[in-house]
């Protein structure tokens, strides 16, 4: 196993490893090694959606996606791209296409849920020639670097977050009825600890929407403030996509997002698990 550093705060990829042949002591390596860096990038792994979900279950519980997740369906894979069924292209002004745009906005899979998901796992289908990356920033390093003043500041502040509040920055109604009761709002502390190491972590992005107690503009200042905060150039990292690679992330300690691309042209198929949370 070789594993060679992506990014300053992080990211690492890791070669010389089959993901679908792992033995115990290549996963507590593993284990090791996205604890302290966050984000994984696996080239050359043509997974099956099975051997996918077998990989992510040397990690943690799979959380299945919700029933009204028009991608998910209620399964264990999340199906994200911009072709149907049929095998066509989805106009990018469709409204299934507005919805996946979603994932172009800074967030962490799933801190829209109770218990916000713990890591995601993402296969390339198909990717196109150019653009599609993924970019992803350290809230853990964003956090270390505050002034302490202003991490005391943040203490015990709670934000809500909401699945409709990251899609109405997209375009109204999106969701369901039957996808927002099942996504109702949650609350989150604005620092979140990680159990396993106590470190903490801002818990920002684009499901949060206000801070409780505050004057829902305040609230909002702070939060796009802290979100810019998080994503400035030297917490960030992209990752160009190719056809088999396999990326895993924490969502504890990084926010991702996708870049564009030529959506009407390309294709872009991607597949995704992920893990549930504890808090």
């Amino acid at each position: 196993m070789n594993i060679e550093n992506i990014g300053t705060n992080l990211g690492a990829e890791v070669r010389g490893v089959d993901l679908t042949d792992t033995d115990a002591e290549t996963v507590g390596v593993l284990r090791q090694v996205f604890r302290a860096h966050g984000v994984l990038v696996f080239r050359d792994q043509p997974v099956t959606d099975d051997q996918q979900v077998a990989f992510s279950r040397h990690f943690g519980t799979i959380e299945p996606t919700l029933p009204s997740d028009p991608y998910g369906g209620g399964g264990l894979i999340n199906r994200i791209g911009n072709v149907d069924a049929a095998g066509e292209i989805i106009p990018s002004d469709d409204k299934r296409s507005l919805y996946q745009a979603g994932n172009m906005l800074w967030h962490a899979d799933g801190s829209f849920r109770a218990a916000p998901l713990k890591a995601s796992f993402l296969s390339a289908k198909e990717v196109p020639p150019a653009g599609g990356e993924t970019e992803f920033a350290s809230v853990r390093a964003a956090f270390a670097d505050l002034p302490e003043g202003r991490k005391t500041e943040l203490e015990g502040l709670v934000a809500e977050h909401s699945m409709a509040h990251s899609r109405a920055q997209i375009a109204p109604d999106l969701m369901t009825e039957a996808f927002s009761r099942e996504a109702p709002p949650v609350r989150h502390d604005l620092i979140r600890i990680v159990p396993e190491t106590g470190e903490k972590m801002l818990h920002v992005g684009s499901y949060a929407s206000h801070i409780i107690g505050w004057p829902v503009e305040k609230g909002r200042a702070l939060l796009l403030e802290l979100l810019e905060w998080a994503t400035q150039p030297r917490y960030v990292v992209s990752h160009s996509w190719r056809a088999d690679d396999l990326v895993m992330w924490d969502n504890r300690c990084c926010l991702h997002r996708g870049r564009p691309w030529a959506f009407d042209e390309d294709r872009r198929i991607m597949h995704r698990t992920t893990l549930k949370g504890t808090d």
